[in-house]
Formats: C-alpha cells, sequence, structure tokens
C-alpha cells in the first residue's frame, strides 16, 4: 500500500522487520517533498522508532489475527492473559505492552494480535471503566465547565476529569486519546 494509507495501529514489514505503527502523520513541507512522518514499534525488540516514508513509496503490510483474551494478572515484568476460547496462557513483557497496562485490570478483555503464529501487540478496548482513588476535593460551586483537575485512576493513569468528580466514582476513558468520556457512576 502507499504510505499516505498508513494508520496507528497497522503492522507493517520495513527492512525485514515487523513494526506497528504507533503514530502517523502526513507532513506537507513549504519546500520540499510530502510525506509521511511515523513513529513505528518493534515487535521483536520493542524499540520505538521514527521513520518518514516518502508519499509515493511503497509499504509492504503484513497479514496479522486477532484473538480475543483476557488479562489475568502481572507477575514482575510479565502479564498473562488467557485466551478466552481455548484457555491457553500467554505472556508479554512490560517494554511490548507498556502503553497499554494504564488501561489493564484483571478481567479486561482486549485482542491480543499475531503475526506469524506468534503473539506481537495487546490492543486494549475502545473504552476503559476505571475508578477514581485520588483527586483534590471537589470545588466549591462547580458545575459543568471548562475546568478540568487531574485524577488518578486505579491502574495509576493520571487523566483531567470535571471539578466535581470525586474518589470512588468510576469513569469512562477513551484508550485512544486516554481521555475523560464520562461518569460511569459514584459512590
Amino acid at each position: 500500500m502507499r504510505a499516505t494509507q498508513l494508520r496507528k495501529g497497522q503492522v507493517i514489514r520495513v527492512d525485514g522487520q515487523i513494526y506497528i505503527v504507533t503514530e502517523a502523520v502526513h507532513v506537507t513541507p513549504g519546500k520540499g517533498v510530502p510525506c509521511m512522518q511515523t513513529k513505528l514499534k518493534n515487535l521483536d525488540t520493542g524499540v520505538t522508532t521514527e521513520r518518514r516514508f516518502r508519499s509515493t513509496e511503497d509499504v509492504e503490510t503484513v497479514y496479522v489475527e486477532a484473538r480475543p483474551m483476557e488479562y489475568l494478572y502481572s507477575a514482575g515484568d510479565e502479564h498473562w492473559f488467557m485466551d478466552t476460547e481455548t484457555y491457553d496462557q500467554i505472556s508479554f513483557p512490560t517494554a511490548m505492552i507498556e502503553d497499554v497496562l494504564p488501561f489493564l485490570k484483571p478481567n479486561t478483555e482486549v485482542k491480543v494480535i499475531y503475526c506469524d503464529g506468534r503473539p506481537v501487540a495487546v490492543e486494549p478496548p475502545r473504552t476503559v471503566d476505571l475508578k477514581i482513588v485520588e483527586t483534590p476535593p471537589p470545588l466549591k460551586g462547580a458545575t459543568v465547565t471548562a475546568q478540568y483537575k487531574e485524577a488518578v485512576l486505579e491502574t495509576g493513569l493520571k487523566v483531567q476529569v470535571p471539578p466535581y468528580m470525586k474518589p470512588g466514582e468510576v469513569v469512562r476513558i477513551d484508550t485512544a486519546t486516554k481521555e475523560f468520556v464520562e461518569r460511569v457512576s459514584s459512590e
């Protein structure tokens, strides 16, 4: 496919290595040739690199399979998942899934991406519901305004929430943007 078709989450082969696209932006400079500025995560090493592709350049896509799995637990640097159909268990080191970890709590359903028969990445659900464990007290007279405050969620993720939110409330978070979507429930 053309480099201009690259999108976040696609798996490609570059120089014999397999990468997942973590960021892709089309850049059109005032002078020069338009290009795709990308951030690629090597699925073997977990190392992220930046790479520019000319707009006219072809990129080799890789066939991947997504299987539904459930996050079980973490033990040191290993994070365990179970196939919901076969009950087989696999683990990933922290370096390979560190960007997904803030959205995972036990029993979270995810998709594990397989490439060439081996697990290479974890895709979280579109949104997750997490409990607020720490945030400043509600602001006096706070209503729905554009003013937000920081909250720490049960997984350690820090997000901006409306000023009336308090510890113990459950909020929905968009996993693509790491932003507050809505309040799910309160104590």
